[in-house]
């Protein structure tokens, strides 16, 4: 494994019954960086990243996290990388308090639970039911719930969906706040703003494909800007 990688997947490929979701994706995140995975819904986004944090066993191909396979060691992995999932959700009435009490019993050195609520805006809110959570607060407490294991790199799945404007931007905020603190960010993401405002590099994913690769920058060097390159590669108009 190169030295400064993170994360290396080399082909990966997953199926479900006759429907490739992931067709040869190869990618590397490097320490420190935020890193995109950018695509429609239905690419096969979420299913390269749970292959690679070890959610799910990919069919072929190999996965690296930080040195390790998480098909054979996935308690390690898990133990050193903080996911935030599209489809995290929690009881309506269980407090930030309580999530962060039963996320924490997970890690062998949980970080402190008090400390990530002050820094995430969230110490006066430590007795507020999930429920009643804006979409912004309940965004601040997934990523401090993700950071509880004091992880290397934090994975972020389509973490602004559902937000507005101002939400999302305060999140943005949030994101780059972890890259200043030295964790890696894996971000993925179906917005093309979202992708250009926050990420180093990133790889574009269509139908279980890599289609583009590169910085932003290097993106836009071939189109005339990001969202060209997303409609023109990808062949839809999601957002």
């Amino acid at each position: 494994m190169d030295s400064t990688a993170v994360i290396e997947i080399s082909d990966l490929r997953k199926a479900y019954g006759g429907v490739r979701a992931v067709d040869g994706v190869s990618l590397r995140v490097d320490r420190g960086e935020v890193f995109g995975v950018l695509g429609p819904n239905g690419a096969g986004k979420t299913t390269t990243v749970e292959c690679a944090v070890g959610l799910r066993r990919p069919d072929a191909g190999t996965v690296r996290v930080l040195g390790m396979d998480p098909r054979t060691d996935p308690d390690a992995v898990r133990q050193r990388v903080g996911i935030q999932l599209q489809q995290a959700v929690l009881p309506s009435r269980m407090t930030v308090r309580e999530a962060m009490a039963v996320f924490a019993a997970a890690y062998r050195r949980p970080a402190d639970a008090d400390a990530l609520l002050a820094e995430w805006g969230l110490r006066e809110h430590r007795r507020t039911a999930f429920g009643k959570l804006s979409g912004g607060q309940r965004q601040r407490l997934f990523i401090a719930l993700a950071l509880l294991g004091d992880p290397d790199v934090v994975v972020l799945d389509e973490l602004t969906t559902g937000l507005d404007p101002a939400a999302r931007r305060d999140t943005w905020a949030l994101v780059r706040g972890l890259r200043a603190r030295g964790v890696t960010v894996l971000l993925v993401t179906h917005a093309m703003d979202e992708a250009e405002m926050l990420c180093d590099r990133l790889v574009v994913i269509d139908r279980g494909r890599v289609v583009a690769r590169g910085t932003p920058q290097e993106v836009r060097g071939a189109h005339r800007s990001l969202e060209t390159a997303y409609l023109a590669l990808t062949g839809t108009g999601v957002a």
